[in-house]
């Protein structure tokens, strides 16, 4: 991993986050085909589903089948949600292969900003929430707790309620910290969510800097976005950009950017980063993900398949950035055939993965086969330009000053 960015830890939300807002009579099998393959493609974190009330989400109404039946990958960590106690207990019933943790591990303060949100998903009100803060005081103080954390969810903006300034969510910490310090707890993690996409990079990046002046000991770090606008592969990175090595940053998304809320208004319009756009970037910037992105992306063409509709993502359907074997990528995707024929349809697209029988038969407008001369450098493995050599400043066809 580059030395400039924070540690990573990334998590998989696909059978959680993404198929929650999706037909609850998806076969069993199916949820199990894919839940196998995203074992295989690299991801060390990967949410399985929920143990929740059917009622609330009748999508999980069969997670104890999809359990008895799933193949888990050594060294993957699979977690669940669970809201409640009874939630958790059904939970271990399941561990292993189940990891059961709430959270970081640190004991947290937080809230819904938007009290609508809050009592349309869970029932419950944000003074409710606030209410239970001295409880989660008094047990970290009974445990012998040293630090603990303080966060938000629908801390950028609410469609119910609107925009939530920076300043508000500041405020909101403000007071949370206040009362850890009153139990002599130092804060250390800092959390924000985003359950109706309206993360925004800035805002990341002035929580970020304002926290890290205001409290230098949070160095734990957590993002929950949603992508309703757009925004939530740009503020992963716009976090990545704001935090540094001595920092650790929790992410999470689903394959294809699948996945929504029902309580929040958008459905499944709601979408999440998807989670090969981030492992994409992210690679790029020299952020070792060990993940295989060719497998990646097979897992996000068979959850389209289950699904029966394209999903939002990106690489899955452009590909990675083709390597021209000279930039040090590992990435199997190569740079494109210059006499393949036009490619229009997103069928044809694939031809990144399957090769050129995708684009078979396709218009072929040229007389003559196109040929050029920075094609035949790099076919002999020399740089396309020579920024500091005489390629192509020297050659006649390069324009000259006149003095």
């Amino acid at each position: 991993m580059s030395n400039r960015y924070p540690k990573v830890t990334y998590t998989e939300q696909g059978l959680r986050e993404g198929m929650q807002i999706e037909d609850a009579n998806i076969a069993i099998d199916d949820k199990i085909e894919l839940l196998n393959a995203l074992g295989e493609t690299g991801l060390k974190q990967i949410v399985v589903g929920s143990f929740v009330s059917p009622r609330y989400t009748p999508q999980m109404a069969r997670m104890d089948e999809l359990m008895s039946k799933f193949k888990p990958i050594e060294g993957v960590t699979y977690t669940a949600l669970a809201l409640n106690e009874r939630g958790v207990e059904r939970a271990k019933e399941y561990s292993p292969p189940l990891t059961i943790e709430r959270g970081s591990g640190r004991p947290t303060l937080s809230c819904h900003m938007c009290d609508i949100f809050v009592r349309r998903n869970t029932n419950r009100s944000q003074m409710q929430e606030m209410e239970n803060w001295p409880k989660v005081i008094a047990r970290a103080i009974e445990s012998g707790a040293k630090e603990a954390g303080v966060g938000a969810n629908a801390s950028f903006g609410s469609n119910f309620l609107g925009d939530f300034t920076v300043d508000q969510y500041f405020a909101l910490l403000e007071h949370q910290v206040a009362l850890w310090e009153d139990a002599g707890i130092k804060v250390t993690q800092a959390s924000m969510g985003d359950p109706m996409g309206w993360v925004h990079p800035e805002k990341v990046e002035e929580i970020i800097y304002r926290v890290k002046e205001r409290w230098p000991e949070v160095i734990h770090w957590s993002l929950h976005s949603h992508n309703s606008r757009g925004m939530a592969v740009t503020s992963h990175y716009a976090a990545l950009r704001a935090l540094g090595p001595e920092d650790d940053l929790a992410l999470d998304g689903t394959i294809g950017g699948f996945g929504g809320c029902p309580y929040c208004g958008n459905g499944r319009a709601t979408g999440m980063a998807p989670t090969e756009d981030t492992m994409h970037m992210m690679e790029d910037m020299g952020i070792e993900t060990g993940v295989d992105l060719d497998k990646l992306i097979e897992t996000v063409w068979m959850a389209e398949e289950i699904l029966g509709r394209q999903l939002w993502g990106h690489v899955s359907r452009a590909g990675p950035r083709p390597s021209n074997g000279i930039d040090g990528r590992n990435v199997k995707t190569k740079v494109y055939d210059i006499n393949a024929p036009f490619v229009e349809t997103l069928e044809q697209t694939k031809h990144f993965k399957v090769g050129s029988k995708a684009y078979e038969g396709g218009v072929y407008p040229w007389r003559e086969p196109i040929a050029s001369p920075y094609k035949d450098r790099l076919d002999k493995g020399l740089p396309t330009f020579e920024p500091d050599g005489d390629w192509p400043w020297k050659e006649d066809f390069f324009p000259k000053p006149s003095n």
